[in-house]
């Protein structure tokens, strides 16, 4: 592998880390559950199986190739090595970030698709839907998963938690934060008595997809 190489999995690896910590510092996860990865060519550097994420260091990288055999490091890759391999198999994602987050969890056993309380649905695709519950670490998760992300950059997991993906490892994370905040507004407003909130049609949600088009700064 070239030094430039090797360079760019170092930095991909220090972002994985810092990613997965933030994760467990926010509250999406606890413990070691969770994971999250990213893609550098041919190699997807994925956290470990059952590895505390402030024990991890510049030296403990762990990369896959697409099929799934192991090239870099010692420890085992995250059981859910299947969820994130699946996305990059189906899509021009480069990051990936799975949670446990409760509100997003919660939602999950609820309803098969989060109501459209808030355009930030826009941020995923549109309205974000629930893939079935299936064991982790399994292929018919997997399957299920993708289904749920046609033409989405997140999903719930049922009973489970929530999978997003995108170009960097930021945009994966900040997607999964608009997920369970979205779903964390949902439940508080579904909660007061007698009242039921107000949902976005179609057409609005459309509207606020073609104005995020322009949003952000130009370049």
């Amino acid at each position: 592998m070239s030094d430039m190489g090797r360079d760019a999995i170092e930095q991909a690896w220090d972002g994985v880390v810092a990613t997965a910590r933030r994760t467990a510092a926010e509250g999406l996860v606890v413990g070691t559950s969770g994971n999250v990865s990213a893609r550098v060519g041919e190699v997807v550097l994925v956290t470990p199986s059952g590895v505390p994420y402030d024990r991890l260091g510049p030296g403990d990288a762990v990369g896959v190739d697409l099929e799934g055999r192991q090239v870099l490091g010692e420890m085992v890759p995250t059981s859910e090595l299947p969820l994130h391999l699946a996305v990059y198999r189906a899509s021009d994602a480069t990051a990936v970030v799975h949670t446990h987050a409760v509100h997003a969890t919660a939602v999950s056993t609820l309803v098969p698709e989060i109501p459209l309380v808030h355009y930030a649905a826009a941020m995923l695709g549109g309205p974000v839907r629930t893939a079935p519950y299936a064991r982790y670490g399994t292929r018919e998760l997997a399957d299920n998963m993708l289904a749920a992300l046609r033409d989405r950059t997140g999903c719930l997991l049922q009973n489970h938690g929530t999978v997003t993906y995108g170009s960097t490892l930021d945009e994966a994370y900040d997607r999964t934060a608009q997920l369970e905040w979205m779903c964390r507004l949902w439940l508080t407003a579904s909660s007061v008595p007698g009242l039921r909130p107000s949902l976005l049609t179609p057409a609005q949600l459309r509207d606020v997809q073609d104005a995020l088009k322009g949003y952000g700064q130009p370049g």
